[in-house]
């Protein structure tokens, strides 16, 4: 167990707080601990004809475009996580789900960060049109079977951690294995 002997705040914006904690670890060692605070996120998994609808936006921390599923934070909405999904959904889809299926929750990168992800798959979808935020203009949303959803992974154009381990959630959830 790790002992918090004091902690300060050492920055805060809208999105996120990072505050440092002065720790003692289980053999007595001294140390600081950084810590990351974020609200809870939703990841949707658009499903439809065997295979997912995916978006791709520019990601300026990691400077490049990826293929992902839609996700985002609750961000001071008095709403839950299954809103969340849906209103994520439409914003960069433009889809409504007839179904939501809540398949897991996970923590997004606890080794710093205390954010957790609620992920849904929706299915029965409804098209529209999207509604992106104005950070999102240059987001693109594209249908993409399975198996591309694993070729994009191993080619590098899916690297967003959750949408990787959401599909592992959607596997196991159907009793599927991926392909050898």
């Amino acid at each position: 167990m790790i002992k918090c002997h004091s902690t300060r705040l050492v920055y805060e914006n809208a999105w996120m707080k990072v505050r440092e904690d002065q720790v003692e670890f289980a053999n007595g060692h001294r140390g600081i601990y950084g810590v990351a605070e974020k609200t809870p996120c939703s990841l949707v998994m658009p499903f439809e004809r065997g295979g997912f609808h995916l978006v791709r936006q520019y990601r300026y921390t990691v400077k490049g475009k990826y293929w992902e599923f839609p996700q985002g934070s609750l961000f001071r909405e008095a709403i839950g996580p299954r809103e969340n999904a849906e209103r994520e959904l439409k914003e960069e889809t433009g889809f409504a789900a007839a179904k939501m299926e809540a398949l897991g929750s996970l923590f997004v990168a606890y080794g710093f960060c205390d954010q957790t992800v609620d992920i849904y798959l929706a299915d029965e979808l409804t098209a529209g049109p999207p509604r992106l935020e104005e950070t999102e203009q240059d987001m693109e949303c594209r249908w993409f079977s399975c198996a591309d959803f694993e070729a994009l992974c191993d080619r590098g154009e899916i690297r967003d951690s959750l949408s990787v381990a959401a599909y592992g959630l959607f596997l196991r959830k159907n009793g599927l294995t991926p392909p050898r």
